[in-house]
């Protein structure tokens, strides 16, 4: 495919993401895409391998997680509880605008936001088929006196954690990208995933699985020829924005 005929494929695919159905009514939400697998295979996102079974309901670790939630809920300041709603609500790439600046914005960087909806799936496929393997219950579902932002949320999808398989997968392929970058962008990670456990919607266990299941598939991700070319169009265009080196 020449550059023409790519530019014009990604920008219809940032059209297809972003652009309303026809005959849908103004202001009317978009309808769902589907998400599909991309540059992997289903063993690649398998979490039976990729890890471990989380803490039994009732174990010793089960019981210490408990109560290190009750004291990070107890001790949570408002400021912090603040950023952890704000996490909450924001499962997508603007988690880390405030890390990168205005600029990073996926409406003006199209090969960006190919890699970034590629990564997107990924996560939310590989954080569902945990889920749907291990069926843990939310910390509040064992122990009803644990708050949460998500009161609304299944009570068997705690692990992995949704948020943080996306924040760690998003993270570490936009440090590939930008790597003078990638001490602030894996510490922003790092600081998503624990807006899990200050909102009191995930054990720390549910958010180190999701670190080890976004570490895995994304370095499977990066083994893909055709993956390794829209990182490089993403990789120019950030640079041409200034946003990368």
């Amino acid at each position: 495919m020449n550059r023409t005929s790519l530019l014009m494929a990604v920008s219809a695919t940032v059209l297809a993401l972003s652009a309303p159905a026809l005959g849908q009514a103004p202001g009317a939400p978009a309808p769902a895409r589907a998400k599909v697998l991309r540059y992997l295979t289903p063993a690649d996102i398998d979490p039976s391998r990729l890890i471990p079974a989380p803490p039994a309901d009732g174990s010793d670790v089960n019981k210490a997680e408990l109560a290190e939630l009750h004291r990070l809920t107890a001790g949570r300041t408002i400021d912090r509880f603040t950023q952890a709603q704000w996490d909450d609500e924001h499962e997508d790439w603007t988690m880390y605008a405030p890390t990168l600046g205005w600029k990073f914005d996926m409406a003006t960087l199209p090969a960006t936001a190919e890699v970034v909806a590629a990564v997107t799936d990924n996560a939310s496929l590989a954080a569902t088929a945990g889920k749907n393997k291990f069926t843990r219950k939310r910390p509040w579902a064992v122990d009803a006196s644990i708050p949460t932002c998500d009161p609304d949320d299944k009570p068997l999808t705690s692990y992995p954690s949704g948020h943080a398989t996306l924040g760690y997968s998003l993270g570490m392929t936009l440090a590939v990208l930008i790597p003078e970058k990638a001490p602030d962008l894996m510490a922003r990670a790092d600081d998503y995933a624990y807006s899990r456990e200050i909102c009191g919607s995930h054990y720390p266990s549910d958010t180190r699985a999701s670190q080890a299941l976004a570490a895995a598939f994304v370095t499977a991700m990066l083994k893909n020829p055709d993956f390794q070319a829209k990182l490089a169009a993403a990789h120019a265009e950030l640079r041409a924005a200034k946003i990368a080196n």
